[in-house]
Formats: C-alpha cells, sequence, structure tokens
C-alpha cells in the first residue's frame, strides 16, 4: 500500500546528501554533481554560502565565494534552503534524513552523505555576558553581513581567533568606534603562530591587510574580558591581563573564545569524534561506511581548508578517483597550519575562574553557575537544573561548560534541535515512497 504523502512533505532520493552549504559543502556538492551523482544539499541560510560567505540576495561576497557558488548552481546540484536536519538513521536503500524545512518535512533518501555542518562560537561564561549588547563574534559578522549598522557605536572585540581579526576590520569599516581588541593569547603565541605562515603566505598577508584597516584601535595580546557592566544594556567592560585591570565603556562588546565543530548530526550517525572533531582518514572518509566530513566539523581550520577537503570528499563519492597530487599537498600543508592556530589560540587557564557563583552559565534555563559547578557530568546537571535542555539544546552553553567543569559531551538524541510535532509525526517520517527523485539508482545497503 501506497502511504500517503501530505502536501506539505515530500520524500527526496539522491546519491549524495551534503548537509550545510559552506564553502565546505558547496565544494563538496559541487564535485560530486559534475561526477554525474545525485546531489541534494540542506542547509539553515536561504543562499548557499555558510557563515564565512554570508550574503542576501544581490549582496557582496569574496570572489572566491563568487567563482563557487556560480559553479555549484551550474552543477544541478538540488538546493534545500532555510531548513536542518533532525534526525538521521540508516536504512536498507543507503540512509534516511529527516529535515525540518520551516515546519515542512522532507525525507531525504541518500547512498552517501558529506557532512558539512561547520561549527559554532565558544562562549565562556562572565559576569554580566547575558547584558543587551554583549553578542558573539560571529554573531556581530552575521549581522554586518545582513545590513546591521554599528556607526559611531563604540565596540570592544575581545576573545581569541583570527575571527577577530576580519570583524574589527569590518567594524572600522562599518564606521564603528573601535575601543579595543583584546586577544587572551599571549603576545609570545600570537608571535610564534604568525612566523609558522610562512609556507602560506596568503593567510599572513591577508591578517596583516586586516589589521591595517583597525589600525587606530588597540591591539592587546594576553588581554581577556573579565565583567561587563550596565543597568539594562552594556555601557562598559572590564578587562586584564591578570595582573591589572581597567574599564573601557563601550555600547557593543562583541567576544568568543574560537569554535566548536558541530558534531551532534555525525554522533548520531555513529561517527567516531576526537578532541570534539570528526575523525576523517585521507579521503575525508569518517569511521561510517559512506558518511564523509569536510570542513570544520572535522576540525577548525578556514574557509581555504574547508574547501580543499571538500573537493576531495566530492571525487571519492560514488565513482573514486584518484586525488590530485597538488590537492593532497595542499590539504596537508593547510591542516598542519589549522593545528598551529588551534594551539596558538588555546584559551587560557585563568578562564576557567571567570563565572562566579551567581552567574548565568544557561541562558535558554536560567541556571547558574553554582547550580552546576558540582554535577559529575552534563548528564546528571541536565537531570537536576535542566542546564542545557534549553531551545537551543545546549549548543550556547555546553561547550563552555564542558571547558571550565572538564565534561565529556552528553549523548546524542532525535531530534537534533526544537521541531514542530507536524514534523516528527509527518507522513515521510517513516514513509520509504518516494514523491520523486533526481534521476534514477538506488544505493547500496549500509555497512
Amino acid at each position: 500500500m501506497t502511504p500517503h504523502v501530505s502536501a506539505d512533505a515530500e520524500i527526496v532520493v539522491v546519491d549524495v546528501a551534503v548537509i550545510g552549504a559552506g564553502p565546505g559543502g558547496i565544494a563538496a556538492a559541487t564535485c560530486a554533481a559534475e561526477r554525474g551523482q545525485r546531489v541534494v544539499v540542506v542547509d539553515r541560510g536561504l543562499n548557499a554560502g555558510g557563515q564565512i560567505w554570508r550574503h542576501v540576495s544581490g549582496g557582496h561576497i569574496p570572489r572566491v565565494a563568487e567563482r563557487w557558488i556560480a559553479r555549484f548552481d551550474r552543477s544541478g546540484a538540488k538546493w534545500i534552503g532555510g531548513a536542518s536536519v533532525v534526525d538521521a538513521h540508516c536504512a536498507a536503500s543507503g540512509f534516511v534524513l529527516l529535515v525540518d524545512a520551516s515546519a515542512r518535512a522532507i525525507s531525504i533518501q541518500a547512498s552517501s552523505i558529506i557532512l558539512a555542518t561547520g561549527a559554532r562560537e565558544l562562549f565562556i561564561p562572565f559576569e554580566g555576558w547575558t547584558l543587551p549588547g554583549v553578542m558573539g563574534i560571529g554573531g556581530a559578522q552575521a549581522l554586518l553581513k545582513s545590513g546591521a549598522s554599528f556607526a559611531g557605536k563604540r565596540v570592544v572585540i575581545a576573545g581569541s581567533g583570527p575571527l577577530m581579526l576580519p570583524v574589527a576590520a569590518a567594524m572600522s569599516r562599518a564606521g564603528a568606534r573601535l575601543v579595543l581588541v583584546a586577544e587572551q593569547a599571549s603576545r609570545s603565541a600570537v608571535v610564534r603562530f604568525a612566523a609558522t605562515l610562512w609556507k602560506t603566505p596568503s593567510i599572513l598577508a591577508q591578517a596583516a591587510q586586516y589589521r591595517v584597516r583597525f589600525l587606530s584601535a588597540s591591539y592587546s595580546t594576553g588581554t581577556w574580558v573579565s565583567a561587563a557592566h550596565g543597568f539594562g544594556r552594556l555601557d562598559s567592560v572590564t578587562v586584564t591581563d591578570g595582573r591589572r585591570a581597567r574599564r573601557e565603556l563601550a555600547d557593543f562588546l562583541c567576544t568568543g573564545y574560537g569554535l566548536v565543530p558541530n558534531v551532534e548530526l555525525a554522533r548520531l550517525l555513529g561517527c567516531d569524534t576526537r578532541e570534539g572533531a570528526i575523525v576523517v582518514d585521507a579521503r575525508q572518509r569518517t569511521t561510517v561506511a559512506r558518511v564523509l566530513a569536510v570542513g570544520e566539523a572535522t576540525g577548525i581550520g578556514g574557509a581555504p581548508l574547508a574547501i580543499t577537503e571538500g573537493e576531495i570528499a566530492g571525487m571519492t563519492v560514488g565513482r573514486e578517483s584518484n586525488l590530485p597530487p597538488a590537492l593532497a599537498r595542499r590539504r596537508a600543508v593547510l591542516k598542519t597550519a589549522a593545528r598551529r592556530m588551534l594551539d596558538a589560540f588555546a584559551p587560557r587557564v585563568e578562564l576557567r575562574s571567570l563565572p562566579k557563583a551567581h552567574t548565568i552559565v544557561c541562558r535558554c534555563e536560567d541556571v547558574s553557575y553554582e547550580a552546576v559547578r558540582d554535577a559529575a557530568c552534563a548528564r546528571q546537571a541536565k537531570l537536576y537544573t535542566r542546564a542545557g535542555m534549553g531551545p537551543c539544546q545546549g549548543r550556547t552553553c555546553m561547550p563552555g561548560l564542558e571547558f571550565l567543569l572538564a565534561w565529556q559531551p552528553d549523548t546524542v538524541r532525535s531530534p537534533l534541535e526544537p521541531t514542530p510535532v507536524s514534523v516528527l509525526s509527518s507522513d515521510v517520517a517513516e514513509s520509504g515512497t518516494p514523491t520523486y527523485s533526481i534521476n534514477t539508482s538506488a544505493g547500496e545497503a549500509c555497512q
């Protein structure tokens, strides 16, 4: 009996499902589609590009992004935007993904999956971090790219990692009064990292160009924010180098301590992770057969590395071909630079003393640090306090708490994020009959 499929649901059959449309996902989908694979790409964004190439229709993006997005548009890959994968499992024909596309259910049946799920910011709680006017560095970048104005506003950027430089440059260009850029890594660590970039001079040159754009602002290493102040809204921040503290007036504080790979879908599929990132081999294959991963989900490394890994995955999936030696060498060089970057900008131990007993650490459920700091693990904290059980499902608070309290990540269950019951109970959530497919052919069974 053929199941009924409602008008607000559909089933799609493809060879390759690419989850995420950042640089790595676009490169993987493009290369796979150009090699004759039926490809579908799922992304939360309304346009391809991900966070790093975020843009509104007709908006400015880098030339490399223009080239890849144009090539992606020509490749024939199917695009599903404004959507997220909320469940996944192995089936006789390959894999089945349940997608929530603005409360419309889509079931994707795919022979192979390429995970390009990217990363999110690492937030370490401190006094006042919940004040209006305090935001993530990546969040500030997204607001700028979406047209938000910071003109004339006093802005402090404090945290860690290379993302601070382009955001500071963009803020300065947008007319913000950049008060301070505070990097928690020591000066010696930053200098050592810069000295290792001789094999990737383009990265070093780009960093120098960013710094030139905000020369009027102080760039202070070995410095971090210890508190944010204000009555109903941010008005100042306290910064420290561990010996002395000073107060800076600010309308906005952009803060974050690097990025954390998004590995929830990978773990749900059974892929191994190490040090918070998906484990892959030289061909971007995970420990689960016919599941590949690229980009920040396999370790933070930036857009050039993500593109390279995407190209490799696109060549590997389906009819595997030999890798061009230059591509493998580029991946190796960029991987080495990425490892050195992570070592240089690793959060310092002093940051573990930032939250006080009454500091809110789970914003969704209004849970204080005092309520969770004696918990043995994330699961116990959830059971006792509901920390990590709000709308963000721990995406904001749990990485910070894992850093503060040395917790291991909790188990992953579906749905991966809050999802309408109508999606979970839809016809296609259990259906195996496609409403349409892209061309023909079926995949082999999961191994």
